[in-house]
């Protein structure tokens, strides 16, 4: 197999797409209906040669890597250069992935032909990720260069969604974090795990004459594909495609989360197919999502509905309560149209009632669990500096009020993710052609502020917003969606409302799917403290005996 030189930032337009639409990412839509066949299973039917993966190019390469516990280990694996997963490739850089199979762990030999394969994806603020520069694993960079204006109001130009001070991010176990982001990539290699790490386009790529090329749904098209890629080189690629678990942080596991939630939808197939995917499943056997940043359209009122009445970080103010209270008041039509049961035979989830559903179910079992792991001095050290905390009988308990209060200022000003101004990361998420921002909710769009005079949102919107939110397919029921999910977050973390990613654990528990879903208490975006329990529950859903 010949593998196309990937140059930074290379751009090749037009190649086997509609003219002028598939190759700048605003394809035409697909109209069949979602609850129609699934795509295609057949892995060989039509595939062009480039997409067969060459097993034997490889180099092997032997590196000390600390494992979940932080213990170094000496890991020697084969590792297979980047090359492209789909035959007509928008963007060389961006649509490219690299695979890591290990072979000895310590010493030790490993078998990894029926190993599960860790998709590792490096998305962040839904900004672009490339491999196209690996020499090995874990070097999957996040890319931050070509925001324009939309940094949604992070500081030093940050964008929406991204830690500012790496206080929150990273791995438990030394392994350490890429770009204040979860990098599982080389923990899951030190398990035994076969490792795929795919770039991704992002919203803020533009050819020379300012056209978006990585907007919505890029990114999600592009991880399909590459999903589709190692399912049709099964027996080719090590490790066992029928155990693909995609793992990613923030809009990364926002992306993990709707690879898991729309595989093989046909909502994709038009995408898919101009950009020649692999005629395979896109579909994937286990979901990780950490502090995911989804259900956009609903996430401004979910956003207000949980921090509605703390201060912001930038002012140190409250936001608008006129516009809070109309966000709030959205997000309960939202939350009862849902009917959703909360885990563990709680019942339907409302507005009224997700407070208590949160502290019990969340909240008061995270503050638990990090009580008892301090020794007795520690402990009594930090319940005399949170004296909000009632500890009786070795449990945690305290209002929603005063858990506000102790965790502060909130990220992010009102709205959260569709701002008035159009400054925020997800409004480029969504823009389109050479229009760098645009609203996506009807609220944000008769509220703007830069001088938009048209009072409705653009009108492929709404297909873009069911593409991006795993949510719709949940609802549909999607039959090829994942079936075992592993969703976490920090309960000092405003960049989201906590109810988005308990709605997407309810909504899959609902569907008879295993959720395994708790918080991390005191701990701010992008974190993950305990990457070993991940690591052994790959092995417990997948059946992996090593």
């Amino acid at each position: 197999m010949k593998h196309r030189a990937v140059n930074r930032r290379t751009v090749v337009m037009g190649i086997g797409a509609t003219a002028g639409v598939a190759a700048i990412g605003g394809f035409a839509l697909n109209a069949q209906a979602e609850n129609s066949d699934t795509a295609s299973g057949s892995d060989a039917s039509g595939a062009s040669d480039a997409l067969v993966f060459d097993k034997d190019d490889y180099t092997e390469k032997t590196e000390t890597i600390a494992d979940a516990s932080g213990t170094d280990r000496e890991v020697t694996y084969r590792f297979y250069k980047p090359r492209n997963y789909v035959a007509h490739p928008v963007d060389d850089t961006h649509q490219s992935l690299c695979v890591s199979v290990p072979v000895k762990v310590d010493g030790k030999a490993v078998d990894a032909s029926h190993a599960p394969i860790v998709l590792a994806n490096a998305v962040g603020a839904y900004m672009s990720s490339s491999v196209a520069e690996a020499t090995g694993v874990g070097q999957n960079a996040l890319e931050m260069t070509g925001m324009g204006g939309s940094s949604g109001g992070m500081p030093s130009g940050m964008p929406s969604g991204m830690p500012s001070d790496g206080a929150g991010g990273g791995p438990g176990g030394g392994a350490g974090a890429v770009n204040g982001m979860v990098n599982l990539a080389k923990l899951a290699l030190t398990a035994g795990y076969v490792v795929v790490e795919p770039g991704a386009r992002g919203r803020s790529l533009t050819t020379s004459d300012g056209t978006y090329y990585g907007t919505a749904p890029a990114a999600i098209v592009d991880l399909k594909a590459a999903v589709r890629y190692v399912r049709f080189n099964k027996g080719r690629i090590p490790g066992n495609t029928d155990r693909i678990v995609s793992t990613g942080t923030s809009a990364g596991g926002a992306l993990s989360a709707l690879l898991g939630a729309s595989g093989d939808s046909k909502l994709y197939d038009k995408y898919l197919k101009d950009l020649g995917a692999a005629r395979s499943s896109d579909a994937i056997y286990a979901t990780g999502a950490w502090c995911p940043i989804t259900d956009l359209e609903h996430a401004d009122g979910a956003y207000e509905w949980n921090w509605g009445s703390n201060a912001t970080q930038s002012t140190g103010k409250a936001v608008d309560q006129t516009v809070s209270k109309q966000l709030q008041s959205q997000f309960a039509e939202y939350q009862a149209s849902l009917k959703l049961h909360g885990l563990h035979g709680y019942g339907p989830l409302t507005a009224r009632n997700y407070e208590d559903y949160l502290l019990n179910q969340y909240i008061q079992p995270s503050a638990t669990a990090y009580l008892e792991g301090l020794s007795g001095s520690d402990r009594a050290t930090y319940l005399a500096k949170n004296t909000f905390i009632t500890w009786k009988n070795t449990k945690a308990t305290f209002t929603w009020q005063d858990f506000l209060t102790h965790v502060g200022a909130r990220k992010k000003t009102a709205p959260a993710f569709d701002a008035f101004d159009l400054s925020a990361g997800e409004n480029n998420e969504f823009g389109s052609n050479t229009t760098e921002s645009r609203h996506f909710t009807a609220y944000s769009q008769k509220n703007d502020t830069t001088g938009l005079t048209a009072k409705r949102v653009d009108s492929d919107i709404p297909a873009l917003l069911d593409l991006m939110n795993p949510m719709h397919h949940l609802g549909k029921r999607n039959p090829g969606r994942s079936k075992h999910w592993w969703i976490r977050l920090g309960t000092s973390d405003t960049d989201t409302a906590f109810t988005v990613s308990a709605n997407l654990a309810a909504a899959a528990a609902g569907l008879g799917d295993t959720v395994d879903h708790s918080f991390y208490w005191d701990k701010g975006h992008a974190t993950n403290e305990d990457p070993g329990d991940f690591l052994t529950w790959v092995a417990q859903v997948t059946g992996y005996q090593g």
